[in-house]
């Protein structure tokens, strides 16, 4: 039998998970399968060594199996033979229950004490001290072979004494039969004695069992464990590189991250991963081992630090004034602590934060002075300026004028590459410096305009334009380019009509520069941004960006003009938008600028959901991906994940789609138009899945935002789904409300194709209060406003609405809805359609039962519970069979409740909330919204008001 828990090593890790070991732990199963047996794992500090071991002793073959675990200190006079002594006293235990010893291991009763009971009286002590040693040695041997059959653990050997190296050789030359031992080792301990002594022992050579570092996969396999979430490919990446690979670094960094934010929001925030302190563990680690070095090698070691991550000889032998031999000593001792490595054949720092820890330790006045004399050792160089290098050391040296310099040249080379994120990083880092010129000033902040748009550094640049505008007197055509900077800049932060006004005032402005002024045109023709500016408007902003286009002559503007044509065309339903993108699709100019593409795609996709093109949006969706991805434009990634979402909602994959949404909406979206999408997307989610109070107040929250910022979309159809889902409540006169001021920004608009929901949801409140004639003037209306559109969405809505209006004909029209929407392919608006003709069927003397159970079926696989309560409860009403199971898979407890779903159900029908029920039940407030949720729709009922009428005789399953 083992001898409990405390034998197994503790690690201490954050992770459940072994990551990366598998090989090695198979190796290590099978060295201990096959006594007797010597294994050595080997490894830098924090390599993992101690958890691969408890995962050895972890095994099923090893459970029940005998182990002991002793611990080597970092002592200045470490004691002998203590980690051997140490696990010896484990057994106390075991040998009061043994058989009698073999009388040579009394002479260990005056090294233990603890456990002298269970021994042989010590023998008479000999005269000659290494006659003395031998019997201990002896005696030892003999307990372990007693002991066994054993495994024996030694941890960090490096530390251990001259006497404890000496009878691991002897226990080497005699090893029990029965006996695996495993030593763990750092490598960068050296050679140590007992390495030749396991290389010859009888029993076959010791095995070497090496770790090295993780590999890019595995860093984000562990890091998604740890925060059981997905890691985007840059926070993985940054996390890598911060570490090195080594498991305890990477695991003291999340420590440290999780200490400051919630686990998902971490990997959205590269920003504190790349600003992050040192952990204090890590910190004495690394400082002990500087300390060992002599004084030069210190010295050389700093130098290092200053220039990078992997320094160069030159420059380091002009920085220290030392000559290629002093280097090469002192880079080889570093490495030999472990605080270098060799890779490629050049000395590289471990990981990030052992460079960082080692900068850190230095003065200063030492820094400055070093990074000053980096910089001057650059530009000696051959080869091109290393400008971006050259920006970094000017700056740390605090030379501001040669930084600024270099730091403008940087950024203009990332610009040349597409780079914008480092292009703008350099360009606000520049902008810092108080002293700078008025004209120097403008003209960094003109290219900050141009980067930070796609650079992603939105928070940051706002301030710094709105400012200059505000104090700086500037010529007319740079005061129009910031203002068109500033303007895309504001819209991107979530500022529609802030950022829509810049760009108006900016037009007179850029007259004079036909180029931009026909890309800030061309972005005022877009008619999703902004409340308050018709759709006309949209138009002839429109045709005078082509005309500023034809002006220009260049071909690059021409095409962003098209571009936003067919944008605005689209959205309308218009026909003409379909010829105009597969045209554009086809041009080379467009091919050739793969950022303009992804972008031009991602918009069409949206547009194409906005009306109800699915297959469309997919394909287009599909189209910008490739192009996003064959330049890694990190811009839209989130709009990536944000269309696909909103494409799989449409088609009804909601398979793990809310928290998918969930997490996009976060507080680490990078753009807040994002965001806002996203929590639109969340609440149309959670009114057709519940908990409904939850939807409105997403719901609620986004239409605060949009008009606050003045945004268009999400406004309209944040409104017409918190009527849509306030009439599921009961609540028509508050539908009826909210989609009459929906309705004012449709007319304010002037895009019917974006109202046609909203119509019918202001006909559907009116038909429940007994008023829908009132409506038929509004549905002409929408019949005028989407003749000849090309919108599924629209089309489905008029043809419902006018069958709310016209019962004698609602069967083919309510019919014809369903089909545009299916052959659409938008699954969740055919179910709702669905529901409604079965309904209409069953309330008019028609079969609508198979039509309910296919409506039933859809909302079952989408898991739309609140959608399930309610249809079931229409089928109940109408007499029609429910069908069980309805979902694909077998429903837990068929149509009853269980045990706890009725529990639950009860408190709430007293009127008790989540929180309240939670608490009485010691359940989760999640859990207990998953029970009420899934007894509303057992029980076939909308809401919590309902259940304040449940009947106890109502069938409950015990199950």
């Amino acid at each position: 039998m083992p001898w409990g828990p405390a034998r197994v090593p503790s690690s201490g890790s954050l992770s459940d998970v072994l990551i990366g070991r598998r090989s090695e732990l198979a190796l290590l199963r099978a060295i201990v399968a096959a006594p007797p047996s010597l294994a050595l794992i080997e490894g830098e500090a924090g390599i993992g060594k101690s958890r691969l071991v408890g995962e050895l002793l972890a095994t099923t073959e090893l459970a029940g199996a005998r182990r002991l675990v002793g611990q080597c200190e970092q002592l200045q006079e470490p004691l002998p033979l203590s980690p051997l002594l140490d696990a010896f006293r484990l057994a106390a235990g075991e040998l009061a229950r043994s058989r009698p010893l073999n009388p040579v291991t009394g002479a260990l009763a005056p090294l233990l004490p603890e456990i002298a009971g269970h021994l042989p009286p010590p023998p008479p002590p000999l005269p000659d001290q290494r006659a003395e040693r031998h019997r201990v040695f002896r005696a030892a041997v003999a307990l372990l072979d007693h002991l066994s059959p054993l495994v024996l653990v030694l941890e960090d050997v490096h530390w251990a004494d001259g006497g404890t190296h000496d009878f691991l050789a002897y226990l080497a030359a005699h090893q029990p039969r029965d006996l695996s031992v495993i030593l763990t080792v750092r490598t960068e301990a050296g050679r140590l004695p007992i390495r030749e002594a396991f290389a010859r022992a009888p029993s076959g050579p010791a095995r070497s069992v090496g770790l090295t570092p993780l590999s890019p996969p595995d860093v984000e396999e562990l890091a998604r464990g740890v925060l059981k979430t997905d890691l985007p490919g840059a926070f993985a990446a940054l996390l890598y590189e911060k570490t090195g690979g080594i498991p305890f670094v990477v695991e003291e960094v999340l420590r440290t991250l999780l200490e400051r934010l919630p686990a998902g929001e971490i990997p959205g925030r590269p920003d504190v991963l790349a600003g992050l302190a040192v952990p204090t563990v890590l910190r004495d680690v690394v400082l002990q081992r500087l300390s060992s070095l002599d004084a030069p090698a210190r010295e050389i070691l700093c130098a290092a630090a200053v220039i990078g991550m992997t320094p160069d000889d030159r420059v380091l032998a002009e920085v220290t004034g030392r000559d290629a031999a002093e280097i090469a000593g002192a880079l080889g001792r570093a490495q030999a602590v472990g605080l270098l490595h060799e890779e490629g054949g050049h000395c590289h720092f471990r990981h990030a934060l052992a460079r960082q820890i080692v900068y850190e330790s230095m003065a200063v006045s030492g820094r400055r002075w070093l990074h000053l004399k980096t910089a001057r050792a650059l530009e000696s160089g051959a080869g091109p300026r290393p400008v971006a290098r050259l920006a970094h050391h000017y700056r740390h040296a605090g030379h501001t004028t040669e930084f600024v310099d270099n730091a403008e040249a940087a950024a203009d080379t990332a610009l040349s590459h597409g780079n914008d994120a480092t292009a703008a990083r350099f360009l606000l880092q520049a902008l810092e410096i108080d002293e700078l010129p008025g004209e120097t000033r403008v003209r960094l902040a003109v290219k900050l305009g141009r980067s930070a748009v796609d650079g992603l550094a939105h928070a940051e640049a706002v301030p710094i334009l709105e400012r200059l505008l505000a104090t700086e007197p500037l010529p007319s055509d740079r005061r129009g380019e910031l203002r068109f900077a500033l303007g895309r800049l504001l819209r991107q932060h979530g500022e529609a009509r802030a950022g829509h006004l810049q760009i108006e005032q900016a037009i007179d402005d850029l007259a004079d520069q036909p180029a931009l002024l026909g890309r800030a045109l061309a972005v005022l023709a877009a008619p999703e941004t902004v409340v308050d500016r018709h759709v006309s408007e949209h138009a002839i902003r429109c045709d005078q960006a082509e005309e500023a286009a034809r002006r220009s002559g260049d071909h690059d503007v021409a095409i962003a003009v098209r571009i936003a044509r067919a944008s605005l065309l689209l959205e309308q339903g218009d026909p003409e938008s379909e010829r105009l993108i597969d045209e554009l699709l086809r041009d080379d100019r467009l091919r050739a600028v793969p950022r303009e593409r992804a972008r031009a795609c991602l918009n069409w996709a949206q547009g194409a959901l906005h009306v109800g093109h699915l297959r469309r949006a997919e394909a287009l969706l599909a189209e910008g991906r490739e192009a996003a991805d064959q330049v890694g434009y990190l811009r839209v990634v989130e709009v990536v994940e944000l269309v696909t979402a909103a494409a799989d909602r449409a088609a009804g994959r909601w398979e793990g789609l809310e928290e998918r949404v969930r997490r996009l909406g976060g507080t680490a979206s990078m753009f807040a138009a994002a965001s806002q999408d996203s929590r639109l997307l969340h609440g149309a989610l959670l009114a057709a899945t519940g908990p409904a109070e939850e939807a409105i107040a997403i719901l609620v929250n986004v239409i605060a935002v949009a008009e606050r910022a003045g945004a268009v979309w999400p406004l309209i159809p944040a409104r017409t789904t918190l009527s849509r889902l306030l009439l599921t409540l009961d609540d028509a006169a508050g539908a009826a409300e909210v989609a009459t001021t929906a309705l004012a920004h449709v007319r304010s608009k002037g895009n019917w194709v974006w109202g046609a929901e909203t119509v019918l949801c202001l006909v559907d409140a009116l038909d429940v209060r007994g008023s829908a004639g009132t409506a038929a003037p509004l549905v002409a209306e929408l019949a005028a406003g989407i003749v000849g559109a090309d919108a599924p969405l629209a089309q489905a809505a008029l043809l419902t609405a006018r069958a709310v209006l016209a019962p004698e004909e609602a069967d083919g029209l309510l019919d014809a809805a369903r089909t545009t929407l299916g052959e659409a392919g938008l699954r969740y608006d055919e179910a709702l359609a669905s529901e409604r003709l079965g309904r209409h069927r069953c309330e008019h003397a028609g079969d609508g039962g198979p039509i309910l159970e296919s409506a039933l079926r859809m909302y079952g696989t989408m898991g739309a519970d609140r959608d399930i309560a309610r249809i079931c409860r229409i089928m109940r009403q109408n007499g029609v069979p429910i069908p069980y199971p309805w979902r694909g898979g077998r429903p837990s407890h068929g149509q009853t409740l269980s045990s706890r779903e009725r529990e639950v159900a009860l408190l709430a029908a007293e009127g008790k909330t989540n929180q309240e029920i939670a608490t009485e039940l010691f359940l989760s407030r999640r859990t207990v919204e998953s029970h009420v949720s899934s007894a509303l729709r057992k029980l076939g009922l909308l809401s919590r008001k309902e259940l304040r009428g449940l009947e106890v005789e109502r069938p409950f399953d015990d199950g």
